[in-house]
This record gives structure tokens, sequence and C-alpha cells, in this order.
């Protein structure tokens, strides 16, 4: 399944989400699925997000490892269904998005929780989570510094 359409799926359902477990879930799911975007973009992506990409895969897997995996059926992994990444800004829009809104529903999670040790994963978790979007947000930059730099030499004239 195309990357901005698991994207979406996982947006979707950490909005339908209420609960403390579904909230975890969907964060993890999440996490897991900007690992494997990460992974996928550092083996095959454009040569100039190679570096961010690593760093990517391995503070989304930072993130996973924090809220520990959930109780799910192999065939409920958004990040195995990952099998296309045909529009790679696309893709990183989306995704910067939605690890926005984990840590936003991750936040809201936290400031409601009794107990220490969910508090505490919330904010790790959440810390994770803005540290891959700022990833995302540098691999934006330099998609768009690249497009850039190929209009211009797009635009010179010929000699």
């Amino acid at each position: 399944m195309d990357a901005v359409r698991l994207i979406l799926t996982s947006r979707s359902a950490l909005a339908g989400s209420g609960g403390r477990a579904e909230i975890l879930t969907e964060a993890w799911q999440a996490q897991a699925l900007a690992q494997a975007i990460g992974s996928r973009l550092a083996v095959s992506g454009p040569p100039e997000l190679r570096g961010e990409a690593l760093g990517l895969t391995e503070l989304a897997g930072r993130g996973c490892g924090v809220l520990g995996p959930p109780d799910l059926d192999p065939g409920d992994l958004l990040a195995a269904r990952l099998t296309d990444l045909d529009d790679a800004r696309r893709a990183l829009l989306d995704l910067g998005g939605l690890l926005g809104e984990v840590g936003i529903a991750l936040v809201g999670l936290a400031s409601s929780v009794d107990d220490q040790g969910t508090y505490w994963q919330c904010v790790e978790a959440i810390d994770a989570a803005d540290e891959s979007r700022d990833r995302v947000l540098e691999m934006l930059r330099k998609l768009a510094a690249r497009e850039e730099r190929e209009e211009r030499e797009g635009a010179l004239p010929e000699r």
C-alpha cells in the first residue's frame, strides 16, 4: 500500500482513538510507520535525504521502544503494509502532520493519567515524535532546496 494512504489511515485511527490503550497503540503505529518510511527513503530515496532518513528511522524506532509493542495481529501493522513510496514530498508532508497529531494526543493523555509510569512514557514518546517530526521537516527543506536548484539549472540558457 502507498505510504500516503497508510499515513491517512493512521491519522484517521488516531483521531478516532479514545482510551489510553488506543492512543498508545496508534502512537506506536505512527512511529512504526515513520520508521518504515525512513528506512525506505534511506535505501532508495533521493541521495540528499538518506542521512536524515536514517536519523528518522532511529528516532522513530526509539519512539516505538518507549511505547512498547501493542497487542496487534500481524495483519493490523500498518508499517508492514508499506509497499510504495511514490511521492516522497507528499508522504513527508503527511507524515509530519501525523507526528504532530501524535504529539498532541500524547500531551492530552499525559495530562489526564494518574500513574507516573504512563505519564513519563508519554513524555518520552512526545519527545521522540517531536524529534522525528524535526527530521521530516529537514527532509522537506532539502527536497525544496533540490527542486529550487533544479529549476535554476533548467532556466539557465544553453551555450
